[in-house]
């Protein structure tokens, strides 16, 4: 069974949609951040850094915290959506950083500027925008020709579609990226993101 910790942001349900996808049992635990459960003692001692989300898998005793991770953690648990094999593993994981280290950062600053900071920064926003935008042609052109990140559906696609399905909520817009387009409708119809993409409720 997995303890799952999370909240209602695109790297918490990175974790519930690979859950979903891997058919794996588990218990949703929620952590408001808005209310700053993360700075509970409790939580801190399953994740030190104070984020969300985090696991516990108590069939063997393992805490994961960092989404990336835990999504590398429940693919080789669970042998699905990480070749095992170098190449294309490695292929999978350029991919999972490039979410990891470019999209959720930036896209998480264009929110902040655009939607949560008390002052209207436009230098701010047109920075994060403009980053947002190229970002989004990476993404197109690695999918041209592809229906899913690295041809094949993996933990890639996990990771990235709850940082791009909320483009309207930044003020943004798929139709100039006609392949990024298609994979995001690909990915809203499966079944698994959409039940993860509700969790928690």
């Amino acid at each position: 069974m997995i303890d799952l910790y999370t909240f209602t942001t695109p790297n918490g349900r990175k974790a519930s949609i690979m859950l979903e996808e891997v058919e794996l049992p588990y218990n949703v635990h929620k952590i408001d951040i808005s209310k700053n459960d993360q700075l509970s003692p409790e939580y801190v001692a399953i994740n030190p850094n104070s984020k969300i989300p985090a696991i516990i898998d108590r069939d063997t005793d393992t805490t994961v915290f960092e989404s990336g991770a835990i999504l590398m953690y429940l693919a080789d648990k669970i042998g699905k959506l990480l070749p095992k094999e170098q190449k294309p593993r490695y292929q999978v994981i350029e991919w999972l950083m490039f979410q990891m280290a470019s999209i959720g950062p930036m896209f998480g600053q264009l929110n902040h500027f655009r939607k949560f900071a008390p002052e209207k920064i436009p230098y701010a926003i047109q920075r994060y925008e403009k980053e947002a935008l190229r970002l989004y042609g990476v993404l197109d052109k690695q999918l041209t020709n592809k229906e899913y990140i690295c041809d094949d559906y993996s933990i890639a696609d996990i990771a990235t579609y709850p940082w791009v399905t909320i483009y309207e909520f930044q003020g943004m817009t798929l139709d100039n990226h006609p392949n990024l387009k298609r994979w995001h409708d690909t990915m809203l119809n499966r079944p698994a993101v959409q039940r993860g993409m509700k969790v928690p409720d």
